[in-house]
């Protein structure tokens, strides 16, 4: 289960203290000119040690092409990539082989496998998440010869809400703000939130939200793999992740029908919606409007203080873990987000295209 789509498929490889990161992408169509700069610039958005308010674990997250590529273009083979790991403190490990951390993988996997690579949680650890961003970022690059853009944003740390909807932001300051929120009085408040919670060596969750411009009407299944199902199986996928809503979400149940419904009219660029709850999906298909969704990510689990647990041998005992860790996931997970976004729409593009013929 490490392979990810039906047409365009990422198979990814590698744990948080081994040598690398990596991955395959199988079923990436040919003559797609490769923008290296913008890939690394998604990992980069990514990786840690970026700001102050991220673990300090100082990693360059250089990917490197091994296959598929010839003079700049796809060429329709494997696309296999390399992202070497160099900054492992995997001593700082060496107190947790036996114990079970709260909240973590550590016990599920002893009665899955049998065994775990407790330096850093392994394949649980979200450093495999890097395999993600760089097939992801080729995924924006086919979408984006297709007008298609995806954009990502903190709205939630904590208590601290975002308050003003997406269609009144300008979502290019996104990255503006080292939390990646594009309101700058809500940033700093987030920010200091972040910091709050570090001092108190403590974590805080919250929510990224994703807008999708440009997808036609027609993409999606209208049964087992609805539009709507597919992103919220990527997403639910990501480390740290509780929740997915698209559209109204939760929030629509509290309206009548008559209220939520979106009305159709009659535009020079054709069939519209009125409102926009549907989230831009209708019966699993695009409907043309902007996708727009939530992504809840709880708090980071790791806490640097005491806390109680047990260990291999079921006997209560405490840890206090050690090493560079996260305060917020959240300004980290921005960019993933939207990898498994694009992994998600690319597959759909494609397979749109089968559905034509």
């Amino acid at each position: 289960m490490n392979t990810f789509g039906n047409i365009f498929r990422l198979t990814s490889f590698g744990e948080s203290h081994g040598r690398g990161i990596g991955g395959i992408i199988d079923g990436c169509p040919a003559g797609i000119e490769l923008d290296t700069d913008l890939v690394q610039l998604d990992l980069s958005r990514r990786k840690p040690g970026q700001s102050k308010i991220t673990t300090q674990r100082s990693e360059p997250d250089q990917v490197e092409f091994l296959s598929g590529i010839f003079e700049g273009k796809t060429q329709g083979t494997p696309i296999s990539f390399i992202v070497w790991n160099k900054d492992q403190h995997s001593q700082d490990y060496n107190n947790l082989k036996d114990v079970y951390r709260p909240s973590h993988a550590d016990y599920t996997y002893i009665k899955k496998y049998g065994t775990r690579d407790h330096r850093g949680g392994g394949r649980s650890s979200a450093r495999e998440t890097i395999a993600r961003v760089v097939a992801g970022s080729l995924a924006k690059q086919v979408l984006g010869r297709h007008q298609i853009s995806i954009q990502a944003f903190v709205s939630r740390v904590g208590e601290v809400q975002l308050q003003i909807p997406y269609t009144e932001l300008d979502l290019s300051k996104t990255d503006d703000s080292i939390v990646r929120c594009p309101d700058r009085e809500t940033a700093e408040k987030m920010i200091a939130r972040i910091e709050a919670a570090a001092n108190d060596q403590d974590t805080v969750g919250g929510i990224i939200s994703c807008v999708v411009k440009g997808v036609p009407a027609g993409w999606g299944e209208p049964v087992f793999n609805k539009l709507h199902a597919d992103l919220g199986f990527a997403m639910l996928g990501i480390n740290a992740v509780k929740g997915f809503e698209y559209g109204s979400g939760f929030e629509g149940t509290k309206l009548s029908g008559s209220e939520h419904n979106d009305v159709f009219i009659s535009t020079s660029e054709g069939t519209r919606t009125k409102t926009n709850n549907s989230g831009g999906i209708q019966g699993g298909i695009s409907n043309g409007e902007d996708i727009y969704f939530n992504v809840a990510f709880k708090p980071i689990a790791t806490l640097l203080k005491e806390q109680q647990t047990v260990d291999k041998e079921n006997k209560e005992t405490t840890i206090l873990p050690k090493g560079r860790h996260d305060p917020c996931v959240l300004p980290r997970a921005v960019p993933i987000v939207e990898a498994m976004a694009a992994l998600v729409l690319v597959d759909h593009y494609l397979l749109s295209k089968l559905n034509s013929l």
